[in-house]
């Protein structure tokens, strides 16, 4: 029975197996009566048409669908004006339930979808709903997709390699195997290593997508990090975390809606 005194909680169902679709929102409404479902999608062209229209606060996805695969369809979901939920990845694959969901900006469930284990993930959307989300939570979203992506496609050879980047009035061509960080502003982005800094157009929204996840980590909404640079990471006394490089003197600051990229360091 719902409570009449707290908000409900729309939510969106997409997967291309009926029953499946089915056993989920009937589990969900016995773990989590505050939550109606106000759509189920069978694609995940479907699922993206229905979040425009619906705004859920919600979306429980598939990987493995028809049109788009959940991850594309989050991708187009993410970026989608005016949608500020939250996103449940649902696999019948082990080997996608990997640290990046635990520790990430989504969670998941294993097929076929387990009480308690649903139990534990109504939990953390509960706690994620009732907090202002930062300006770049959206943003720590796309990272953490383009992160399952990758392990989706597996080694992916076309990771970006080289830049040519503007240094006074000359472009150069830098290895982006050296660069120890990227910093954007509204018309430029920084490309710092440890002898020069130089500048390219490409904004950090699109940068991150063309760079292997497994070396460069976005840490603030116009940040990114070679891993490899890093050498250590502080928390001071308000609990903000700061990265200090081993070849630099700067300081970069973690947004706490990238926290969770240092949680395991």
């Amino acid at each position: 029975m719902t409570n009449p005194n707290k908000p409900v909680i729309r939510v969106l169902i997409a997967d291309d197996e009926r029953l499946l679709r089915e056993q989920l929102e009937s589990r969900l409404a016995a773990c989590w009566p505050d939550a109606q479902v106000c759509a189920t999608a069978r694609d995940g062209l479907e699922a993206v048409r229905l979040t425009q229209e619906l705004k859920p606060d919600v979306v429980f996805l598939d990987i493995r669908m028809p049109g788009l695969t959940g991850i594309e369809a989050a991708c187009q979901i993410v970026n989608l004006p005016g949608w500020q939920g939250e996103i449940v990845f649902v696999t019948a694959y082990d080997e996608y339930a990997v640290t990046a969901f635990e520790q990430g900006a989504v969670d998941y469930l294993l097929k076929p979808v387990e009480t308690e284990r649903l139990k534990v993930t109504v939990s953390r959307l509960l706690g994620r709903l009732q907090q202002t989300q930062p300006d770049d939570h959206q943003d720590a979203l796309l990272q953490t997709l383009s992160q399952l992506q990758a392990k989706l496609n597996g080694n992916n050879p076309s990771w970006l390699r080289w830049l040519q980047c503007g240094v006074g009035t000359s472009t150069k061509l830098i290895n982006v195997q050296d660069v120890l960080f990227f910093i954007s502003d509204e018309k430029y982005t920084r490309v710092q290593t440890a002898t020069q800094e130089a500048f390219i157009r490409t904004p950090i929204r699109e940068l991150i997508t063309q760079l292997d996840p497994q070396q460069f980590w976005q840490i603030h909404r116009s940040t990114v990090v070679n891993v490899a640079a890093v050498a250590a990471v502080q928390r001071d006394d308000a609990g903000r975390q700061r990265v200090s490089l081993r070849q630099h003197s700067e300081v970069l600051e973690v947004s706490r809606s990238f926290s969770h990229v240092f949680r395991s360091v």
